[in-house]
Order: structure tokens, then C-alpha cells, then sequence
């Protein structure tokens, strides 16, 4: 996988970012007057009137940014949050205990003096990040050249990671749970095309769309051969339309793959399915007409149907995982794993969701033994996110599974090519 640069630099302060924008930071972090108090509550010299826009979304770059940090310490703090209007009490203390654990982790092992300017972005983002409408869960980022902060669409298991590299398994399972994807909404007279990440829809950029079909319905006696003649011309033209419509959304596909909705009326949508060319990543229907629906709401209709093609994926995984391993090309359980991804071309790696894997590297760092002194500076505090990354870098992909799905693998395998 192409390593993509970092999203534009937004300063973390108590502006509402907009929609899209990841708040990376290469420089101070700043943010109102907020800080953690010694009981775990947040101490607030000033109130903010309203609750701020909740944080962004990661996307694929985003993420891919954040495995490129290496940087010691490299600290994660993941939490997860009720969703709600502003973040909740019992959130923010929560909150608030992790980043205090990751502070006191960061002051034992480097000193106050040389930990205040990493220990004060935490707290930076933390204070900003609870003054914020909240989804399922908050992730924070912070080195002391870089720092970010995120909203997920996924609860986590509450954590912080002082290593060598952020904690991006989350990131990585929030998109597989809300993968970017493409919108076409359709009747047999216009199509429009939307662009889809996370819990937004935008109209596809730089695409022929929206489309119309030109003239007028014909409509004619029911009486003989006039009625018949009548209807095979309509449907002529719907079909052109349609053909069309399909040509626009293959040029625009090949340059930005990805799963495709169809919303429409049952009868066009399978017209159209039944001739596209370009179905083979079509994720589901929702039948209906919705060409002025408007897009938080047909966001939330298509949402069921990501679903439901993201549970055939995890099924079409382990298909896979079966294949390969009849035919000897699979490693199962965390060291061969981990050499593997490093020596061998992996090609799918499957862990189960709720798999850590606290370790320590050999020196050459091929090899890998559990450890469980997580807090220790030579310990991987978790070496799952560390083999999920190395394996995206060398053009492999993840399937995040339910726990209990690879108990006969050791909760991990990877396929190679």
C-alpha cells in the first residue's frame, strides 16, 4: 500500500472543524482553558455555551497517515463514549483516567521536564475532545512533533499505548465497518452519484452526474397496437438511460473503486442491475424512490446494507482462509504470523477483534515472545496493530472477524501469495 501524506495540518482549538478535515498537528496543540483534575473530573475555567461538532472520521488516508508516524513515545488513548449532544460525565472521567495513566507512564520513563510538552497535547486533546458531541468512541494521538484527534463509529476496548507507532487497529476496523462506498440513486429519468465515508454522503466529485434523460414520457391510447408500440419505445429510452447511466458510473468507478448502493424503484434498479457492467462490487439495494430524500436520511437507509455486505465479507474471508490452507498457504497463532507478514508475501490477514498481544522483539525483530510487564519501554503494548500495519504496507488486506471465528487458528492467520 502506497504510503499517502499527511491530511492538511488543522490546529486542535475549540472551532468546529469542517466536515472532512482531519486535525493532524505538526505543531503546539491549542485549546481552551481545559484540564484534567487530579479526581479524573475535568476543570473548566471557561463553559462552552454549546457543544462543539463532534470529532471527524478517520478516512483510508487518514489512517494510512497515522501508520506512518515512528516516533518514540508514540502515545494512543481510545475510549469509548455514549453517543450524546456533548460528551457525558462519566465519559470524561474515564477519559480523563486514561490520559492520566498515559501522563504518569510518559513522566516515569522520560522525567517531567522532558515529558510536559507530550503530557500538555494530551491533555489539550482530551480537554477538546470532551467538549464535543460524541459518536461511539474517541481516539487521541500525540508525539511530541504530532498530534490528532478522532471520533469512531465503533465502540473500542478502553486503552493507552505508549510505543513506538500509534494503535490504528480501531481506525482500521472503523472502516471496515463503515468502508468508503458510492451511492447511485436512480429512476428510469435521472441518476445521481454520491461519494460515501462514514456516516457522510457527498456528491461525487468530478463524476458526469447528475444525469437526465431527455424528452418527454410518451403516452398513448391503451387501444392495440398503438398502446404496445408506445411501451416498447419507453422502454427503449429507459433502457438507453440506463446504459448510459451505467457507462458514467464505470468511468468513475475504475478511478475510485468501490462497494456500490443502488436505491431506486424495484422494478429500475433490477432493470439496471440486470444490465450494468458494473455490479461486481454491489453491495445491496434500498428500493425506493429517494432522488429528494435528503442525504443524512438516505445515509442512514443505506447504512443496514454496508452491513449486511460487510457480514458476506467476513463469511467470503473465511472461505478464503479454508482454501489457502488446504493448499499450504496460511501461518496461524502470533509469532509465525508476525514472520511471516515480514519474510513472506501475505496476501489476507484475519485476527479476531478482541485479540491483544502484548511482546517483545528479538533484535533483528523476526522474532516474537509474549510478554505481560505491558508498561515496560521494551514491550510491545500490543503487537496485533503492529502486523496489521505491516501487512497493509506490503499490499495485503485485513478482515477484522467475531471472536471465536478462527479459535481453530490461534485467533490469527495470515495467507500468502
Amino acid at each position: 500500500m502506497t504510503i499517502a501524506p499527511a491530511p492538511e495540518p488543522i490546529t486542535t482549538d475549540a472551532r468546529p472543524r469542517a466536515a472532512g478535515t482531519g486535525p493532524v498537528t505538526t505543531g503546539p496543540v491549542t485549546t481552551g482553558p481545559v484540564a484534567a483534575g487530579s479526581d479524573g473530573e475535568w476543570a473548566t475555567g471557561t463553559v462552552t455555551p454549546e457543544p462543539l461538532a463532534a470529532l471527524p472520521l478517520p478516512s483510508p488516508a487518514d489512517v494510512v497517515a497515522l501508520q506512518g508516524v515512528r516516533e518514540y513515545p508514540a502515545v494512543s488513548v481510545l475510549c469509548s463514549t455514549e453517543p450524546s449532544a456533548r460528551m457525558t460525565r462519566g465519559d470524561a472521567r474515564r477519559l480523563a483516567a486514561l490520559v492520566s495513566g498515559a501522563a504518569d507512564r510518559l513522566t516515569a520513563e522520560l522525567g517531567a521536564g522532558p515529558s510536559k510538552e507530550l503530557r500538555d497535547r494530551l491533555l489539550a486533546l482530551a480537554g477538546d475532545a470532551a467538549g464535543r458531541r460524541t459518536r461511539s468512541a474517541v481516539a487521541l494521538y500525540a508525539t511530541r512533533t504530532t498530534s490528532s484527534s478522532w471520533s469512531l463509529p465503533v465502540p473500542v476496548p478502553d486503552r493507552a499505548v505508549v510505543d513506538p507507532t500509534f494503535a490504528t487497529r480501531d481506525l482500521v476496523r472503523s472502516l471496515h465497518r463503515t468502508p468508503r462506498h458510492v451511492v447511485l440513486v436512480l429512476t428510469d429519468r435521472e441518476a445521481r452519484l454520491f461519494d460515501g465515508a462514514g456516516e457522510r454522503l457527498l456528491p461525487a466529485a468530478g463524476a458526469a452526474f447528475p444525469l437526465a434523460r431527455a424528452g418527454r414520457v410518451q403516452r398513448g391510447s391503451r387501444r392495440g397496437g398503438r398502446a404496445a408500440h408506445v411501451e416498447d419505445a419507453e422502454d427503449a429510452g429507459r433502457d438507453a438511460f440506463l446504459r448510459t447511466v451505467d457507462r458514467a458510473l464505470g468511468a468513475y468507478l475504475r478511478l475510485r473503486p468501490a462497494p456500490l448502493v443502488v436505491v431506486g424503484a424495484r422494478r429500475t434498479a433490477a432493470r439496471f442491475t440486470a444490465l450494468s457492467r458494473n455490479t461486481g462490487r454491489l453491495a445491496g439495494v434500498v428500493p425506493g424512490s429517494h432522488t429528494r430524500t435528503p442525504l443524512p436520511t438516505l445515509a442512514g437507509l443505506v447504512r443496514p446494507v454496508l452491513e449486511d455486505y460487510l457480514r458476506s465479507r467476513q463469511t467470503e474471508a473465511l472461505a478464503l482462509l479454508d482454501r489457502r490452507a488446504r493448499a499450504g498457504r496460511s501461518v496461524a497463532g502470533m509469532p509465525a504470523v508476525w514472520l511471516a507478514a515480514r519474510a513472506e508475501r501475505p496476501e489476507m490477514l484475519a485476527v479476531e477483534e478482541g485479540l491483544f498481544y502484548p511482546a517483545r522483539l528479538s533484535a533483528d525483530g523476526d522474532l516474537l515472545t509474549p510478554a505481560s510487564d505491558v508498561d515496560h519501554p521494551e514491550v510491545l503494548d500490543d503487537a496485533v496493530d503492529e502486523v496489521i500495519e505491516t501487512v497493509l504496507h506490503r499490499g495485503g488486506w485485513i478482515a477484522l472477524v467475531e471472536d471465536g471465528a478462527l479459535a481453530d487458528w490461534d485467533r490469527i492467520v495470515l495467507t500468502t501469495r
